[in-house]
């Protein structure tokens, strides 16, 4: 399924090991995806910040078991924001004991769309939808939605 999803992870200190993401890939990772440096409008006072943008979910999949096993700096300030094609809002994963895990949000409930002939939920396909929203909102201008 092709899908575009927008990735950003935060940390501080992490410019070492966010380096070899922002290079062509050297075999080392599961996709090909370049991150790109956030840059602040004033010179030098953020830089703490990675985007990259995936065009097919498998291609980010393993992305999540990769940053867990960076050597992060401060574990503590990691923080990935994940965008797919139809969430309503960003996801967020933060680091706990070594893990990324998703941190519910207020007012958001993940769907996980059942797998085709199963009925068995699939990891694959999810949606992150907010709650507290209308049927008359943005979320329905792209065709019928699931609904938690």
């Amino acid at each position: 399924m092709s899908r575009i999803a927008e990735v950003v992870v935060l940390a501080a200190d992490a410019h070492e090991v966010m380096a070899p993401l922002t290079q062509d890939n050297d075999g080392t990772r599961p996709w090909h995806n370049i991150f790109v440096p956030i840059e602040s409008q004033w010179a030098g006072t953020f830089g703490r910040g990675w985007a990259a943008e995936f065009t097919h979910r498998r291609h980010w999949a393993k992305l999540l078991e990769y940053l867990e096993a960076v050597p992060w700096p401060r574990p503590e300030t990691v923080q990935v924001l994940i965008h797919d094609e139809e969430d309503d809002c960003f996801g967020l994963w933060m680091l706990y004991d070594g893990k990324l895990l998703e941190v519910p949000l207020p007012r958001t409930e993940r769907y996980i769309e059942p797998s085709s002939g199963t009925g068995d939920d699939s990891t694959d396909i999810s949606y992150l939808l907010r709650t507290d929203c209308g049927p008359d909102d943005a979320r329905t201008a792209y065709g019928e939605r699931p609904t938690p």
